[in-house]
């Protein structure tokens, strides 16, 4: 597809949804912010989009192939990457830091990832992988 084909009108702006996030990473740059803070304002960008966050998506759902393209992504086919998909990847200064998470959630839905029954699946996993830690007792999930 042609640069000239995409109609930035029609780009859903995922910065516009970003705020606190973008704002948390500035502010990361001068202050201890905690990761926790970040994921989960990453994670409510997620929502706001797609109904979904990456915790609701195994690893194992996206093909080898997937995978491989995800780590080869630069910023700038990134940025093509998700507007041929329909999604803008830009803030007012620059190509937002969680880019590639971004990219990651695109891919998704791209292949029909985004359902219920896989969110089922991943949260089951993530369920299971903190059951075979040592000392854990249970898992309390809102659900």
């Amino acid at each position: 597809m042609s640069n000239a084909a995409l109609n930035a009108l029609a780009l859903t702006r995922i910065a516009d949804f970003a705020r606190t996030l973008t704002r948390l990473h500035a502010a990361a740059r001068d202050q201890m912010i905690d990761d926790d803070q970040i994921d989960r304002a990453f994670n409510a960008v997620c929502m706001s989009v797609w109904g979904y966050t990456i915790d609701d998506i195994s690893d194992d759902m996206l093909a080898p192939e997937d995978h491989e393209f995800l780590d080869t992504l630069d910023e700038y086919r990134a940025r093509l990457f998700a507007a041929e998909q329909g999604y803008d990847l830009l803030g007012d200064e620059g190509v937002l830091t969680d880019w590639w998470g971004f990219c990651w959630m695109i891919l998704a839905e791209k292949r029909g990832l985004l359902t219920p029954e896989n969110r089922a699946v991943a949260r089951l996993e993530w369920e299971e992988r903190f059951r075979a830690v040592p000392n854990v007792i249970g898992v309390i999930v809102s659900r």
